[in-house]
């Protein structure tokens, strides 16, 4: 006679109809969760314990277990079953979880996805990587050691990520003597935390993984405990965010055009349903149209639903392109280019704001800025800190301000319309990730105010086309001299000109601004919007600035206008401009009187692709003027 646990722990085909069976399965729900907490809490052993016991395993992946366990002796001989995910060599020589890995079993009630997720510290970005597509976080803590920093911060990403399903799993309670005053007092501080970050759906089970106490069958050595196992919970926990009652959105993800015939937009349903003859809009732009067919690779659809992957055609040919919104017309998505966002970065290098950085929300992709942080959150006190940058793992609010508009929705409301990720435009790495809180009124209160005179009429009165010199390199490489020495020539054939020198901006503008990486990043994030608008009144500007960072100067060109701006790299060996070191700055860093000096202790990123690069080991600076006025002259500028 078959018994329940047996029932509970595998599907077996016993046969009969082949298609209806099939048909069975493919129609159970599907509870995406994932396991975290803290270094060896056991989260890969629970796994390979729900593996093993689902009788998940092939033939020959026990064989492999029961010999990779043999091999390495973890367990004393005994089934390791954390190496069932702990795929990495690199895992298995340290105990220890790097990758996510995401693993597939199924029961008798319900089919799943686990992501095993890493506890080190290091790793915290895997983990959030994990949380993302989660509904239900488990959440280890080791009996011996009680709640810990790891797992404070792990709950915290969990809630932060909209996973509103958490199951305290309170392991190696072999190793406690199955104490029922430790379960107790874990379980007390657990809550008061979870608590403290407005966490409520909690359920706490006392477990061993290793052995398999609450896991599928319930322990005889705790009989103190009334709740279920811990399978027993993830069978019924009630899934699924009902997305169906919410109105229509469908991000843009490309624009399919297969003949002249047919012009359809690809995307995955994030919410809401579409019918033809529904009335959608299209933001940003605010355009609107009907519905005509909803496509897909198995024929039209009467209704299309959330999470389906459709195409779906208009009755107009309006101008949608990747990154656009499809929404209901009566209940449109908002849009704003400056947002208050919480963000996890997740990047070795500092966060810095007033660096540009590519914001990719859904299937947008979008040059944004990090601002000023309002507070960064200390996960162990959820004290709210005061902060000027962010560090690998940190997690702080702040603001976002994007180069267009993009249509969002806040991240409590929908997933895929609230959560971004922060790229590094030089390296490609991911750097970051950020949930939209809401549109700053700011954003949505001011707007540019066209005027009929314009830079090019300005320009004109002036006899001139305006430009922008920005003069970059190291303290004492020359560029105050060079560039004073191309003004007063312009100025002697007549151009009206005006020179933003590094030391005079910072006796007023930016007093304020000291010399760390981000104070650098700010202090020539404001002079480039001064010399924007100096551009626009028509003049020729010259900038002089040490400008120590490529993602800056860059941005300053993306600002200013590629055609009206001049990169001048004044090219000088540090030994060089050492020895001018007419203001002694050089040997007080070398001494240890000056942090942060770019060339010394702070670093320098020479240019890769500048317009002019003048070498002032072999050009006197009086011929270094003349090659750049000249320049001016040969390319049209002047």
């Amino acid at each position: 006679m078959t018994t329940h646990a047996e029932k509970t722990r595998f599907i077996e085909y016993t046969g009969g109809d082949v298609e209806a069976y099939l048909q069975a399965q493919e129609r159970k729900d599907m509870l995406r969760f994932i396991t975290c907490g803290s270094v060896d809490d056991g989260k890969s052993t629970l796994i390979g314990r729900l593996l093993y016991e689902s009788k998940m395993l092939f033939e020959d992946q026990l064989s492999a277990l029961e010999a990779d366990s043999k091999k390495l002796g973890t367990q004393g001989g005994n089934l390791d079953f954390a190496l069932l995910v702990d795929g990495l060599a690199a895992e298995r020589e340290q105990g220890i979880t790097i990758d996510v890995a995401y693993r597939a079993f199924t029961t008798a009630k319900r089919k799943f996805i686990v992501a095993d997720t890493p506890g080190h510290e290091q790793y915290t970005r895997n983990m959030a990587t994990g949380a993302s597509t989660a509904e239900l976080a488990i959440i280890l803590i080791d009996a011996r050691r009680g709640v810990l920093t790891q797992t404070r911060r792990h709950t915290y990403i969990c809630t932060l990520l909209g996973i509103r399903k958490l199951v305290v799993c309170v392991n190696k309670m072999d190793l406690v003597n199955y104490s029922r005053e430790t379960f107790e007092a874990i379980e007390a501080d657990y809550r008061a935390f979870a608590k403290s970050i407005g966490a409520g759906d909690i359920t706490v089970i006392p477990a061993s993984a290793l052995v398999g106490d609450n896991i599928i069958e319930r322990s005889a050595k705790m009989a103190w405990y009334q709740g279920p196992t811990l399978m027993a919970h993830l069978e019924t926990v009630p899934v699924g965010e009902d997305l169906r009652g919410k109105p229509f959105r469908m991000p843009v993800q490309w624009v399919s055009r297969p003949n002249q015939n047919f012009r359809g937009f690809a995307g995955t349903i994030a919410a809401g349903t579409v019918k033809p003859g529904d009335a959608l809009k299209v933001l940003p732009s605010g355009r609107q149209s009907t519905v005509t067919r909803i496509v897909t690779a198995d024929g039209d659809l009467a209704t299309g639903i959330p999470e389906q992957a459709v195409t779906i055609t208009l009755a107009d040919e309006i101008d949608v392109s990747r990154g656009d919104v499809l929404c209901a017309a009566s209940e449109p998505v908002e849009v704003s280019d400056q947002f208050e966002v919480q963000v996890l970065w997740m990047g070795d290098q500092e966060m810095l704001p007033g660096r540009p950085y590519l914001i990719k929300a859904g299937t947008k992709t979008v040059t944004g800025t990090l601002d000023k942080l309002k507070y960064k959150v200390n996960v162990n006190t959820m004290e709210h800190v005061a902060a000027t940058t962010l560090s690998l793992n940190e997690i702080a609010v702040c603001a976002l301000e994007l180069d267009g508009p993009l249509a969002f929705a806040p991240y409590d409301d929908n997933r895929a319309l609230g959560s971004f990720i922060i790229i590094d435009r030089f390296t490609n790495a991911t750097v970051g990730m950020g949930l939209i809180h809401f549109a700053l009124r700011r954003a949505a209160n001011i707007h540019w105010q066209a005027t009929d005179v314009n830079k090019l009429s300005r320009g004109r009165l002036l006899k001139q086309k305006p430009a922008v010199l920005w003069f970059t390199g190291l303290s004492g490489a020359g560029k105050s001299t060079i560039a004073n020495l191309v003004e007063k020539k312009l100025h002697a054939d007549g151009h009206l000109t005006y020179l933003l020198d590094g030391d005079n901006v910072r006796h007023g503008l930016n007093r304020d601004l000291g010399f760390t990486d981000a104070d650098r990043v700010e202090n020539i994030r404001r002079v480039t919007e001064v010399a924007r608008l100096m551009a626009d009144a028509g003049l020729i500007v010259l900038v002089s600035f040490i400008s120590p960072f490529r993602a800056e100067r860059l941005m300053a060109r993306e600002r200013i206008g590629t055609d009206e701006f001049v990169e001048v790299f004044i090219d000088t060996a540090l030994a060089e401009a050492e020895k001018r070191d007419v203001k002694g700055l050089y040997a007080k860093a070398r001494r240890g009187e000056l942090k942060n000096f770019t060339g010394i202790s702070s670093p320098y990123e020479a240019p890769e692709n500048a317009e002019l690069s003048i070498d002032t080991g072999k050009t006197s600076a009086a011929d270094a003027a003349t090659a750049i006025v000249d320049f001016l002259k040969s390319s049209g500028r002047l």
